[in-house]
């Protein structure tokens, strides 16, 4: 079953309030480029959220916000109740390229977050060991990073934002440069590990199966507007078959709302090109 609607919950992990940000190019005429203009989201405890829209419609920019890696030019990012202007370890950001360490093994790259945060060595230790062995890599936890093919470095970078026990954890199209078998297999491993470690999870895709295999909730952001277009509540339960039927008419109503921007979006280049 798929809803268009999505209530505001009073017992949201993170609510983002009215969230603008715009950048200056660097042009003769000092182009300002609005990239969201007043964005609000609230997302529940232990919810999987998906963000989707075409290139330029400010999605990354949204979840680096979110972090702390980024300022909004207005508005507000409030974790459980508490208002957000940095970075902290109640929010972790998984990129597409994991940010590994490349001279330390995996247990090492997993076990470092707890370092910094001044955590013994035999508990860290054996938190590392704990996580390494969630994400099926414990005969590599000796292995450095170089020995590793993508999906598995993926799989250590998720594993060392879960052993830091984050609140809530950002997802910026981490499987992109995947191929799909390897692809598929994350899929089934971040579904089990949000299953059993009930982490609030923002995941930033361009893939519409990802996002709808993926999320509870879908959000669709338009670059037109610099907002959130529509957002689709999915019930389907998991594991989902995206050839199903019901599965069809969920992307087919999601590529529907995507169809128009992606229409602009090749007028606003033409436009450029006779200028």
């Amino acid at each position: 079953m798929i809803t268009s609607e999505y209530r505001q919950s009073a017992t949201a992990v993170l609510k983002v309030n009215e969230v603008s940000k715009a950048f200056q190019y660097a042009s003769p005429d000092s182009q300002t480029h609005v990239v969201l203009n007043r964005v609000s989201i609230d997302v529940k405890d232990g919810e999987f959220v998906t963000i989707v829209g075409p290139s330029g419609c400010g999605k990354s920019t949204l979840l680096n916000i979110i972090a702390g890696l980024e300022s909004p030019d207005s508005g507000s990012i409030l974790v459980k109740g508490e208002r957000k202007v940095s970075t902290s370890r109640d929010r972790i950001v998984i990129f597409q390229e994991g940010a590994l360490f490349p001279w330390l093994t995996v247990l090492e790259n997993v076990e470092f977050g707890l370092k910094l945060a001044g955590v013994s060595l035999d508990k860290r230790r054996q938190a590392a060991r704990h996580f390494v062995d969630t994400v099926q890599l414990s005969r590599f936890a000796n292995s450095y990073i170089y020995q590793l093919s993508g999906g598995m470095k993926q799989r250590v970078a998720i594993a060392r934002a879960l052993a830091i026990d984050p609140d809530i954890l950002l997802m910026d199209e981490p499987f992109a440069a995947l191929d799909v078998q390897t692809r598929d297999l994350l899929h089934n491993q971040v579904l089990h590990l949000h299953e059993t470690t009930k982490k609030t999870i923002l995941f930033v895709t361009h893939n519409i199966n990802e996002a709808v295999l993926l999320g509870d909730r879908v959000v669709v952001m338009s670059p037109r507007t610099g907002s959130i277009k529509k957002e689709f509540a999915i019930s389907l339960p998991r594991p989902r078959d995206v050839g199903s039927p019901e599965m069809t008419v969920i992307k087919r109503q999601i590529l529907n709302e995507l169809e128009e921007d992606f229409h602009f979006a090749r007028r606003e280049t033409r436009t450029e090109t006779i200028q």
